[in-house]
């Protein structure tokens, strides 16, 4: 890089300090541009609402999920990686600001984030990345170009709700491509015969909303890794979300395969649950009941909409090779949250079993990290500042996560394992625009929870789940991995409950010290 600068100059030595100043310049410039050339791309490919139990890399027998598998088996796969909050929005504000969602405020659905708040993708664009979104990305206001306002430079949106179809790129594209384009994307065959998936979904494979979203990421790497820039691509699926619709072949993937269900839960058994909990469970039609025939094709239909998500990830995961940046790339694939598939009696997410807590969660960068199962307790905060640290990036001052490149890389270094993982939700949900409402009023709360800011602490064996009200969840996951016999209000384990109040005091009073806590005094104002 070359400056030159034509000056007149009455001093000798303004003249000298100049030239060194513009030397400088250039060098910085030579070195950024080369720090450009070299740092890695990132891919995130993120699903919504699949279960950590849900691929075969993570011990599941029954499901097919060969790319995720082989993605697994050449990256480091967490066995223990939970989200910050068991809900889409929270829990996506957490992965990209790598903050704890008490800190960033975005607490429920459908609301915006606060404009302070910096995402990972702006951070990553101002250190020279090309930034990329497919998909579900839950901001509001739903557009494109709020997209753009946090950091994207390109966008193409498809949040999968009906009441947002406006702004949805998949929407349009389908309306250009899909000569059945006026069948909604929702819909059901109608054709289906008895005995067979009732879920199978009237839009052909090839233009439904998982393909889209796999064939524009192919598009955006084979764009972006012709540049010298380095790219940040997000690559969003909605499913394996409900509805479960799922188009054909995917439908019948399953059909011969008897699925382990959960435990049936009747409402004497709902009932001594805690009052936000139950409340949760109970709003509006409640599925506790639903026939178990009828549930085993939702638990086909949840395994074909993966199945469907595993082969666009293994064609993406091509085309980076072919494009010739596979071995530059760090790809990661995760969840926002997981599913309870009617576990304790509820479709869906919102509270803090294991199964809407505990996601997946792969890592692999060719050459710089060991490939392995790793069991260690891992938050979803923690993954910016692992994704910065191997990008050569400074961790941004706000981050609370911790990089875990000293335990994967193969460089090695000290890795102080966590003890605690947190998660935090308002249980009952904030729904509202229905005829049954489920509003938050000041001073009234949500259905009669005063205060439904419910939190949990997790170690390697317990499970802690503080209500503000006086209620309590504490579960021996050693000896009742499902959760079932609900020890806090047990004398016997009263050390136990002192021991994990003791965890949630320590987070919520230290998590926030960067922002509460000044780094030195301000010198007088003259």
């Amino acid at each position: 890089m070359t400056i030159h600068i034509e000056v007149n100059m009455k001093s000798h030595e303004s003249k000298r300090r100049l030239v060194l100043t513009a030397l400088v310049l250039a060098c910085c410039g030579e070195a950024l541009a080369d720090a450009d050339s070299t740092r890695p791309n990132i891919l995130l490919i993120m699903t919504d609402q699949h279960r950590w139990d849900c691929t075969g890399a993570n011990g599941n027998r029954l499901i097919k999920t060969p790319h995720l598998d082989r993605l697994a088996a050449s990256g480091a796969n967490f066995t223990h990686f939970f989200v910050q909050a068991p809900v889409c929005v929270p829990s996506r504000a957490s992965f990209f600001t790598g903050r704890y969602p008490h800190s960033h405020r975005n607490r429920v659905n459908y609301t915006p984030l606060d404009r302070r708040e910096v995402l990972m993708q702006n951070r990553l664009r101002d250190a020279g990345y090309t930034t990329a979104s497919v998909g579900k990305l839950h901001y509001h206001p739903p557009n494109a170009n709020e997209a753009r306002r946090t950091g994207f430079d390109l966008v193409e949106l498809h949040d999968a709700v009906p009441q947002l179809d406006r702004f949805s790129d998949y929407v349009t594209w389908r309306q250009r491509h899909d000569p059945q384009s006026n069948i909604g994307y929702r819909a059901l065959a109608s054709d289906i015969p008895v005995g067979r998936n009732p879920y199978r979904q009237a839009i052909d494979e090839k233009y439904s909303e998982t393909t889209w979203v796999g064939e524009r990421t192919r598009h955006y790497i084979r764009q972006l890794s012709s540049q010298e820039k380095p790219f940040f691509l997000f690559s969003s699926f909605w499913k394996p979300h409900s509805p479960f619709e799922v188009p054909q072949p995917f439908d019948a993937m399953y059909d011969d395969v008897d699925i382990p269900l959960p435990h049936k839960m009747s409402l004497d058994e709902i009932m001594q649950l805690p009052p936000p909990l139950r409340t949760l469970i109970l709003r509006f039609r409640p599925s506790y009941d639903t026939d178990r025939e009828r549930l085993l094709w939702m638990y086909r239909s949840y395994y074909g909409a993966i199945s469907h998500i595993d082969q666009e990830v293994g064609l993406i995961l091509d085309a980076l090779d072919e494009a010739g940046v596979a071995d530059n790339t760090i790809v990661v694939f995760s969840s926002d949250h997981g599913d309870q598939l009617l576990e304790h009696g509820l479709m869906g997410k919102n509270c803090f079993f294991e199964a809407s807590v505990r996601v997946p969660f792969i890592i692999k960068f060719p050459g710089r990290i060991r490939p392995g199962n790793y069991n260690e307790l891992i938050e979803s905060v923690d993954l910016l500042p692992t994704l910065f640290e191997f990008s050569g990036i400074p961790e941004p001052y706000p981050n609370q996560g911790r990089s875990v490149v000293a335990l994967i890389s193969r460089a090695g270094g000290d890795y102080l394992p966590r003890r605690v993982v947190f998660s935090e939700n308002v249980i009952p949900e904030v729904i509202t625009g229905r005829r049954d409402e489920f509003e938050f009023v000041k001073g009234q709360g949500i259905r009669g929870i005063r205060h439904p800011d419910a939190k949990m602490v997790r170690t390697r064996r317990w499970k802690y789940i503080y209500y503000p009200e006086g209620f309590a969840e504490l579960y021996d996951l050693k000896s009742d991995p499902q959760e079932m016999n609900n020890l806090a209000e047990s004398g016997e384990f009263r050390e136990q409950v002192y021991k994990m109040k003791d965890h949630l005091l320590h987070w919520l009073t230290t998590a926030d010290e960067p922002d509460q806590i000044a780094p030195r005094w301000l010198r007088p104002i003259r």
